[in-house]
């Protein structure tokens, strides 16, 4: 890497923005946030607190003003604002890291994709999700074959939260891309598609179940691969019992692990990796999940598997390895956009109650 880092400037310092990609930054060799964009005051007192070295800029347009003196431009804004700032940000000759889903639409995200191409600029999707500790321990399962052949993977992202929280990710105006479907959805759809790869049929349930919501909040979707394995996708903000993040059934095993990935409840709770202990993104042995066949993990069945430590701060430094280095993009536009693809089709499959093929 270059002696000097490449200089960032992150729109948005909503949850994306100060939880996420903020401290991400920060803590990436060969990355410095060199501005943070935000209207709202009580976050640009955060902002100046949290980065007292990074400018602050109440709009994109000033941001965009200073192009020539930044090397990435991170977009943690709003849904709704993707497409626009993206295809400003690109057309300002910077690269561009957009948090999922990208875009509301694979047409929408393939076009920016093209447009990231005809200008010779990096353009990733942040997709954190790919760096879960759960996640990558799978990975290793199956390139080991442990499990045999996949013949279901089940995955769960549920919450229980009983009382709406307000903001656009629960409106149901079809501008802001709301509701479970884009946002928990975008993440488990992606990893279906990474762990089992293109999808031929997809089915799904819909459901707003709150008092007072106007968008999605108990989604279900069903996914057949190519390959013949059947994903069976929860997100859910009304679950009053949780269930199993991933429950994965085999010709030789299955793999069931409770519990969500630790990392984003330290970076809420203000820990950094690379200045905290050494044991960023791991789990108690309490909390492994186990491998085996015949009976419950709930009842002894099968072997404790060590879960690997979550790797969030892999994405920002491959982000900069592809920028510095020519390193390969950590998540491609037109990866998002054939997880869209699955998206779009689950919501006419909801709308509609028959499956959808692709």
């Amino acid at each position: 890497m270059t002696a000097a880092p490449l200089r960032v400037g992150l729109i948005g310092y909503g949850l994306a923005g100060s939880v996420f990609h903020a401290p991400l930054i920060a803590t990436t060799e060969g990355l410095t946030l060199d501005t943070v964009v935000t209207s709202n005051l009580e976050r640009q007192k955060q902002a100046r607190a949290e980065h007292p070295d990074a400018h602050l800029a109440a709009t994109p347009e000033d941001l965009f003003a200073r192009a020539a003196d930044l090397d990435l431009v991170v977009i943690a804004s709003p849904n709704k604002t993707h497409v626009p700032l993206a295809t400003a940000a690109l057309k300002a000759g910077l690269p561009v890291v957009v948090d999922k889903p990208i875009a509301g639409t694979a047409t929408e995200a393939r076009e920016l994709a093209a447009l990231a191409e005809e200008r010779g600029l990096l353009l990733s999707v942040f997709q954190n999700r790919r760096w879960d500790n759960d996640f990558l321990t799978l990975r290793r399962l199956l390139a080991e074959g442990e499990l045999g052949d996949v013949w279901r993977f089940e995955s769960r992202f549920e919450r229980w939260r009983p009382q709406l929280k307000g903001g656009w990710r629960e409106s149901g105006a079809p501008e802001e891309i709301g509701g479970l479907l884009y946002d928990l959805g975008s993440h488990v759809v992606d990893q279906a598609l990474v762990l089992f790869g293109p999808v031929t049929q997809v089915y799904a349930e819909a459901d707003t179940r709150r008092p007072g919501a106007e968008t999605d909040d108990d989604t279900f979707i069903a996914l057949t691969h190519a390959g013949g394995v059947r994903s069976h996708l929860y997100v859910s903000a009304t679950t009053a019992q949780l269930g199993p993040r991933f429950r994965v059934l085999g010709s030789k095993a299955g793999y069931v692990k409770y519990g969500l990935d630790p990392q984003e409840a330290a970076l809420r709770e203000g820990q950094r990796p690379g200045t905290a202990a050494a044991d960023w993104g791991t789990e108690p042995e309490s909390m492994w999940g186990r491998v085996g066949s015949g009976e419950s993990p709930l009842t002894g069945g099968g072997r404790a598997e060590p879960t690997l430590p979550g790797d969030y701060p892999a994405y920002y430094a491959a982000v900069a390895k592809a920028l510095l280095d020519g390193g390969p993009n950590p998540v491609t536009a037109l990866e998002a956009a054939a997880a869209l693809d699955v998206l779009e089709a689950a919501r006419r499959s909801a709308h509609d109650g028959s499956a959808v093929k692709l």
